[in-house]
């Protein structure tokens, strides 16, 4: 069986350089997903600071919507695949259809779709330091704060909420990152 790693954490928290410091040392062709999109100048620096900690052992494709999809192309051409954030990634969603009447069955869709993906990685090869087929998934914890004072910042953390719970009971290893210090909670 494949391998899924969750690791969920604060901003800031240093979820993504573990997730990378754990992913590394595996064997093969290794794809990285990045959900950010470089809006302005200081995310186009986040962007490329991001892509210098990586080094040249990673390819990395910029998807900020479609994930699903882009994970069902490559599954199967890398040893690793790492994406790095579920919560970046449902924000492009929200802000691209917050003004479409059905914003909450797309994001729904897209949700189910990407949930449906990952089910399926569970009957898929083993995954070891010389072998197989590993996922890494990076995402904040967004419910340890105030409820969100409008229907569109309730919405995330709702959303958020649901797809990290199904994300952690996919997955085969679940860390909380704190202050930089991950903790086995999976």
């Amino acid at each position: 069986m494949s391998r899924i790693t969750f690791i969920i954490g604060g901003a800031r928290s240093g979820k993504s350089a573990f997730a990378l410091k754990e992913a590394s040392p595996f064997k093969g062709k290794k794809a990285f997903i990045a959900t950010a999109e470089a809006i302005d100048e200081e995310m186009r620096q986040r962007i490329e600071n991001h892509r210098k900690q990586r080094g040249e052992g990673w390819i990395t494709y910029e998807e900020p919507l479609k994930i699903a999809d882009l994970v069902e192309d490559i599954k199967g051409k890398y040893s690793v695949i790492l994406i790095d954030c579920l919560t970046l990634w449902l924000s492009n969603l929200l802000i691209r259809h917050q003004n479409t009447e059905h914003r909450t069955q797309t994001i729904e869709a897209e949700v189910k779709k990407l949930l449906g993906i990952l089910s399926e990685f569970k009957t898929s090869s083993i995954c070891a330091l010389g072998s197989g087929f590993c996922l890494f998934i990076v995402s904040n914890e967004v419910g340890m704060g105030i409820v969100p004072e409008n229907d569109l910042t309730r919405k995330f953390r709702d959303i958020a909420g649901f797809l990290n719970q199904k994300i952690a009971e996919i997955a085969d290893e679940v860390y909380v990152v704190v202050a930089g210090i991950p903790i086995g909670v999976k």
